[in-house]
């Protein structure tokens, strides 16, 4: 079926229940960022890949909401289908919610899977239809009924993630989970969350791609916890462990009559419990609604977890290093492409010690590709690089001591005033960032406007976030903290993770993002308080042909030529005397 003989069949389907409206989101009964296959139920429907977006199907209109990372990508992919693209938070663009406020009739209904919509978003959208007289069904996966090939939910084994990577044993978590329990009156939590849920119990699957979470739901009482999933996955050895610990595995759907039989209060995160899921609690039970408490805990790292990621970053910035290498000593030939130089960078990294996987899709993207944020190459649409312009790449690797996250962009030969000037700009918004000292309590907005006072002097911005956090051998976006211009009440604590890519994107031209993972840390104390700062943990050149140093203050060229030394001093014994020699060069003083 093509999109629009999908688009027909939904539409039929809608009619014979009754709905006016269907909407399809892009997450899973988790509310993940990224999803198994079984839940790509929005690109199957639509045809746009990008991992943000929600779809909506009336009975003669169709839209996708998607937000400036894909503009580009999803007007190319939208052609043809009869969708139309609505360009989130630019001016005059209805959120989804106006558009059907505006678009329904009273007594009209608005359909969706209950499963695949949290707390939080089911009960906002039904605030503004009760003032209009639209109605909701949360009752069909209609996607389901016409996606006949639809994938299986994975089958591959859990592992254990040992606590010599994981610092504390789930015992110490668990322990930490329930003190926050008691200080919120909780007699029990719901987590929904695949990642949270993975790092509690010190176990890893492959589910995702990329992400080493398994599908699941966990409950804690006081007294024992119970993790709901595929019991296959799990091995008897593992069984035994985890009820060693008061942890017992039950099936993925028993979940449905445990909350039904609930007696005490239950904590639960409205934005990651799924609408079906929150209905099955019994009404008159005492609901406490609050963020996930594991995300938080998660989010600052103990000391062996940062003396791990220290060590994976190294291992990480050897093999870009090598990559680059590589790369400019052989793009002359005119036999690499978007997509070989990513499975080259693999390889580069599958010879680190403990690698498991890529930490997300490839990024790499040659000249104009580069301007869409979150490009994807394909056999038919890639480029073969040449020894001219620039190459982004946004990669990461799974290990077992970390997870990162790390864009460079390569000029490749030349490149025009504009792109130089572009280049640098970005560098230096990445620098301000960097060097930033800053009172404790501050937060990731609080922060966001110093990686792009640069740019917005040129009159150029970029329309997503500055930086995200980043798991443990988990999701490479991690909260609750970020640099975004979006308000967030998160302070930026000692032990966080987070990655500073300003960067710049010209439509048809070309596009530049420069990335790093930080660390947050303590800096002085005075009078007026703690005072906070940043140290890098990628190592890896910033490209030098690209850097206008007439536009760098002293302070930015200082910082520059420091971080360089620290890349070769750290990098250097793990090259051969040629990618050493190279290397030298890369990071010479200016």
């Amino acid at each position: 079926m093509d999109i629009k003989e999908r688009v027909k069949k939904l539409r039929n389907l809608m009619e014979e229940r009754g709905i006016d409206a269907y909407i399809i989101p892009s997450s899973d009964p988790h509310q993940s960022e990224y999803v198994a296959d079984r839940w790509r139920g929005r690109a199957w429907i639509s045809g746009f890949t990008g991992s943000a977006g929600t779809v909506v199907i009336t009975k003669d209109d169709g839209g996708l909401w998607t937000d400036g990372r894909y503009f580009i990508q999803a007007e190319d992919q939208l052609k043809g289908s009869g969708i139309r693209l609505f360009k989130m938070r630019e001016p005059k663009v209805p959120t989804i919610t106006e558009y059907l406020v505006d678009t329904l009739k009273s007594g009209e209904t608005v359909g969706f899977d209950g499963k695949l919509f949290s707390v939080t978003r089911v009960n906002n959208m039904k605030k503004e239809f009760d003032k209009n007289g639209i109605d909701i069904n949360s009752d069909y996966d209609l996607v389901d009924e016409i996606w006949q090939d639809r994938p299986e939910i994975p089958k591959d084994k859990v592992f254990i993630h040992d606590v010599k990577y994981a610092g504390k044993s789930r015992a110490e978590k668990l322990k930490e989970v329930r003190n926050e329990m008691k200080k919120k009156k909780a007699k029990n939590y719901l987590i929904s969350s695949l990642d949270d849920i993975a790092w509690l119990f010190n176990l890893r699957g492959n589910d995702v791609n990329n992400s080493p979470v398994f599908i699941s739901y966990a409950l804690v009482t006081e007294t024992r916890a119970y993790i709901f999933m595929d019991t296959n996955k799990v091995s008897e050895d593992i069984k035994e462990e985890l009820l060693k610990d008061d942890i017992k595995v039950k099936e993925y759907s028993e979940l449905k009559n445990s909350l039904k039989k609930i007696t005490d209060s239950i904590l639960f995160d409205p934005l990651r419990t799924n609408y079906y899921m929150y209905k099955q609690i019994p009404f008159n039970r005492d609901k406490i609604k609050d963020s996930e408490v594991t995300t938080k805990l998660k989010a600052v790292k103990n000391d062996t977890e940062i003396e791990n990621l220290r060590n994976c970053h190294l291992k990480d910035g050897v093999a870009i290093v090598k990559f680059i290498h590589w790369l400019k000593n052989n793009v002359k030939d005119g036999n690499i492409t978007e997509i070989s130089a990513d499975e080259k960078l693999t390889e580069f990294r599958s010879k680190q010690k403990d690698f498991i996987s890529p930490s997300f899709d490839t990024i790499a993207a040659y000249k104009e590709h580069a301007a869409m944020m979150h490009y994807k190459a394909t056999k038919e649409g890639q480029y073969t690089l040449k020894d001219e312009a620039m190459f982004l790449i946004d990669s990461g690797g799974q290990y077992l001591d970390g997870t990162t996250d790390i864009t460079r962009t390569i000029v490749l030969g030349d490149i025009t005033d504009e792109m130089k000037r572009d280049f640098t700009l970005t560098l230096k918004g990445h620098i301000n960032l960097t060097i930033a000292k800053f009172l404790y309590g501050a937060t990731g907005s609080n922060l966001d406007i110093l990686a792009r006072k640069p740019l917005w002097e040129y009159g150029i911005d970029y329309k997503c976030g500055t930086g995200h956090g980043v798991g443990f051998l988990l999701n490479v976006h991690e909260g609750p903290q970020n640099f975004s211009q979006v308000p967030n009440k998160v302070k930026l604590e000692k032990g966080m993770i987070l990655t500073n890519e300003p960067g710049v994107y010209k439509k048809d031209k070309h596009g530049i993002r420069l990335e790093n993972t930080l660390l947050v840390v303590e800096d002085e104390k005075t009078e007026f308080g703690q005072f906070m700062k940043f140290d890098t943990i990628s190592y890896c050149p910033l490209d030098l042909d690209g850097v206008d140093v007439n536009l760098l203050t002293e302070e930015e060229r200082d910082w520059l030529n420091s971080y360089h030394k620290e890349v070769y001093d750290k990098l250097s014994p793990f090259l051969t005397e040629e990618e050493k020699a190279w290397l030298k060069e890369e990071t010479r003083a200016i």
